[in-house]
């Protein structure tokens, strides 16, 4: 048996606080990799766009540190390609955003969107590891 953890396994992303903007040297702390692959990936994925403000500074918002934490999850621990991330990552957006089908029948319920364990997962582990260094 292998004694040896993976790389992915050694990583525990920290919980995200409670604040509106964070900075991109705090976005890099929160997902664990470096402010040039931040920006990197601001070019390669359209859904990622921080607020720049004065002096072109980026903020981004909570609902960004969490999709560069999936596209992290994306590239880093499922193996995926930049393409390849990105039309997983448009896939799913497209088809949360897709209008409903009309048709004259009853309306039908739609399915609920995909539950994404491995983020989920991933967050979890990362506040249980806020609670660990709490107590």
């Amino acid at each position: 048996m292998n004694d040896r953890a993976s790389k992915s396994d050694l990583i525990v992303l920290p919980a995200i606080p409670a604040k509106r903007y964070f900075t991109i040297g705090e976005v890099s702390e929160l997902c664990g990799v470096k402010p040039h692959v931040l920006r990197y990936w601001e070019q390669e994925f359209t859904q990622l766009k921080p607020v720049k403000r004065r002096g072109n500074r980026r903020y981004y918002q909570h609902h960004e540190v969490l999709l560069i934490r999936r596209i992290r999850e994306l590239l880093y621990e499922q193996g995926f390609t930049i393409s390849g991330a990105r039309n997983k990552l448009d896939s799913r957006i497209g088809a949360l955003l897709a209008p409903p089908e009309d048709d004259a029948g009853p309306a039908q319920e739609t399915a609920p969107p995909e539950i994404d364990r491995a983020l989920i997962r991933s967050e979890l582990l990362a506040i249980l590891a806020v609670l660990k260094g709490a107590s």
